[in-house]
């Protein structure tokens, strides 16, 4: 892998470490929505959503569309998710892992 591509990826995955995204994009998994549904969806300032979708647009995450003074913002496809969704699988794998170590620690 270049070290160009390499950068790229890495963008990529900055942008999702940031939980505001990753709240608004599960919410964006059930369709098309306007910026203030968003952030009255999420509990966040319509200028923080606006920021947010600004960059996961510029990465290719999401799709925008304007209708008069209003821009709907959806998924560009569910490539995420498939990501999102392995790494949600380990995190339940590893605290799973945890416990039963717990739970092993409690019984000695």
């Amino acid at each position: 892998m270049s070290d160009e591509l390499m950068s790229l990826v890495a963008e990529r995955f900055r942008a999702l470490g940031e939980p505001a995204r990753l709240r608004i994009l599960e919410l964006l998994r059930s369709g098309e929505r306007p910026v203030g549904d968003i952030a009255r969806e999420t509990e966040l300032g319509t200028a923080n959503v606006s920021k947010h979708l600004g960059l996961l647009h510029r990465l290719g995450f999401v799709a925008r569309r304007k209708d008069g003074i209003y821009v709907h913002y959806r998924l560009a496809d569910d490539h995420v998710f498939r990501l999102c969704d392995l790494m949600c699988g380990k995190v339940e794998i590893d605290a799973r892992r945890k416990v039963e170590a717990l739970l092993g620690e409690a019984e000695a």
